[in-house]
């Protein structure tokens, strides 16, 4: 049975078709949906824009694919959750798609990052796993066996905290401290332990793009990437790196992608701080997320 997934996001919506566990398609738009929500509460005309024009491209390639509407699933996460005016965005999805847009809570979205990282792993962690998610307007902990135990839903995301503290290029000691701050008031309010992980594993776009900076990619392979083991101290090596040059200098950086040059500091310091709680001596890199959770919640109802 061909499903199509879609994951919309604070900095990306990505779609993927396919026959389980075979994938036809895996596609990637930056649009940046939560272009200046923190600050504004609403989701900005122009972030429609680009979100519009990427999702008519991806009914084209599900018609194209015969996809029927009951097996497409289009999942919308922090920045539908928190903008004021949501309603247009999600109108403008069922008109595109024919399909009802679902804005999760953040327990739904955990849950799915969970199902997509844990079942891709090739190797049997030892347990209980902690999954880390960071997006652009929030990060998921999940903690668990072969399904979540413990999880909860922060707002601190790679362009939500850009926006909110990292001003400057590069930014100043003073402005990542601001940074850290935040992103320790809400690891100490978080009802995840990261503590109490036997094994990290990371996911999305802040956590793959890193790993490309730890391997020193020429450009972005998923087969050198997925299920790769990073050292925790290459991983915050790698974070200092990126926080101490400017944009200009990050996009020089091999594999970089343009879309994450601006934001990758913050997000890089989100992960900076879960991995240092956890304690763990390493990093498993998952390139499946939270779109093969929701491919595999229509291949695998209920």
């Amino acid at each position: 049975m061909r499903v199509a997934a879609i994951d919309c996001g604070t900095n990306t919506i990505k779609l993927l078709i396919g026959e389980l566990p075979a994938v036809d398609v895996r596609e990637m738009r930056m649009v940046r949906l939560g272009q200046d929500l923190d600050r504004t509460g609403r989701i900005a005309d122009e972030a429609l824009v680009r979100a519009f024009a990427a999702i008519d491209e991806y009914a084209e390639l599900i018609r194209s694919y015969d996809v029927p509407p009951g097996r497409v699933r289009f999942v919308a996460t922090s920045a539908s959750r928190d903008a004021s005016n949501a309603d247009v965005f999600v109108a403008g999805v069922r008109e595109r798609l024919g399909v009802e847009p679902e804005v999760v809570s953040g327990d739904v979205e955990a849950a799915l990052s969970f199902d997509g990282a844990v079942r891709n792993l090739r190797t049997p962690p030892a347990l209980p796993v902690l999954v880390i998610d960071i997006g652009g307007g929030s990060t998921e902990l999940i903690l668990g066996a072969t399904s979540p135990s413990a999880s909860d839903s922060m707002d601190i995301g790679s362009v939500r905290l850009h926006e909110r503290h990292l001003h400057s290029d590069p930014p100043t000691a003073a402005e990542i401290a601001a940074c850290v701050a935040d992103i320790e008031a809400a690891l100490d309010a978080c009802l995840v332990s990261p503590a109490d992980a036997a094994t990290v594993v990371g996911v999305a776009g802040t956590v793959t793009q890193l790993a490309t900076v730890v391997l020193e990619l020429t450009a972005y392979d998923r087969q050198a990437v997925d299920q790769v083991v990073l050292p925790a101290d290459a991983v915050f090596a790698a974070v200092d790196r990126l926080l101490a040059m400017t944009v200009e200098q990050r996009l020089a950086v091999p594999a970089m992608h343009p879309g994450r040059a601006d934001v990758i500091g913050a997000g890089a310091l989100i992960l900076d701080r879960v991995l240092r709680r956890t304690g763990a001596a390493s990093l498993v890199v998952s390139d499946c997320d939270i779109l093969d959770g929701i491919a595999w919640s229509i291949a695998t109802p209920g």
